[in-house]
């Protein structure tokens, strides 16, 4: 098979019908962009899940003056009561470590953790955060445990399970996640029907070629091969076009955030690369198996 051949009828056939080349690429483009994306996304929950839920700990929030809870009686914690309390979680087989957090280091925590929104910090005071223990677990499933023990004693105000928190916050990460697969997978199946009918618009326009190379004894893969082509290329062209679009989408969304939300581990460039790399691969291999199941059927002619 010439190379030459095969090349002049690619540029032929691009040309020919551009306009429809254009829309298959941007289509391409765009569904390679989203599913990138949502395999970008899937990737950061996972690395913010591994990193994050060893750091889990539950917050005790014990009573203060401010407390809404009835049992509090809106008085402080005696120190009897948060001694009583320590020594408790400590004997407790659920429990790895407990720290005893007061008023003033609790706000000090909050400023640095909260430093990039100083508006919100800026809105609370030293003393609105109650003492606290902050309870590491052997196992963070063991939540419950802790928690019935805890509830209930005198001084305590509330429990709080930071799971429970970072789940939620993951559940949106995936609801995310799926939406830009689902639409990605629409326009997969758009960028599969303009394959089709680019194929056939062009297999159309060279039909007499096509019937000459037939008569002089060509084989179905030489008349298949510039066909073929045509979509791998409007699929490399697509995925290049996707990879823009990823380091975009990792710069401005992924990056922003895991700065606003604070919560996120960073998702590093070698990720990015190598959902780039799929993406465009996944594009080729998309558009040059639809040219080729499309023209299957012309060739039985």
């Amino acid at each position: 098979m010439r190379a030459q051949f095969v090349l002049q009828e690619i540029w032929i056939g691009l040309r020919r019908n551009m306009t429809m080349t254009i829309s298959l690429v941007i289509t391409v483009a765009i569904a390679m962009a989203l599913f990138g994306t949502g395999l970008l996304l899937r990737n950061q929950v996972d690395a913010s899940k591994s990193y994050w839920y060893d750091k889990i700990e539950v917050s005790i929030f014990l009573c203060a003056k401010t407390s809404s809870n009835d049992s509090c009686q809106k008085q402080d914690v005696t120190p009897e009561q948060r001694d009583a309390l320590k020594t408790q979680l400590e004997k407790m087989p659920q429990v790895s470590s407990v720290q005893y957090e007061n008023k003033q280091q609790a706000f000090a925590r909050f400023k640095d953790r909260f430093a990039g929104s100083p508006g919100f910090v800026q809105s609370t005071r030293e003393g609105d955060i109650p003492d606290s223990f902050r309870v590491k677990l052997k196992k963070p499933d063991e939540y419950k445990a802790v928690a019935q023990a805890m509830l209930g004693q005198k001084g305590v105000d509330t429990v709080i399970n930071e799971q429970e928190i970072l789940k939620k916050f993951f559940r949106i990460l995936n609801g995310l996640q799926v939406a830009a697969l689902l639409i990605a997978l629409i326009q997969v199946v758009a960028a599969v029907l303009l394959v089709g009918n680019t194929v056939r618009l062009s297999a159309f326009n060279r039909r007499r070629e096509t019937g000459i190379m037939r008569l002089v004894g060509a084989s179905n893969t030489y008349i298949q091969m510039p066909f073929i082509l045509e979509g791998a290329i409007a699929g490399l062209m697509g995925g290049l076009i996707a990879s823009i679009l990823l380091v975009f989408s990792k710069m401005f969304l992924i990056d922003r955030l895991a700065k606003d939300l604070q919560i996120v581990s960073k998702l590093g460039w070698d990720n990015v690369i190598l959902v780039i790399i799929l993406s465009i691969c996944f594009g080729v291999l998309l558009c040059a198996l639809a040219s080729f199941l499309t023209l299957r059927r012309y060739l039985r002619i």
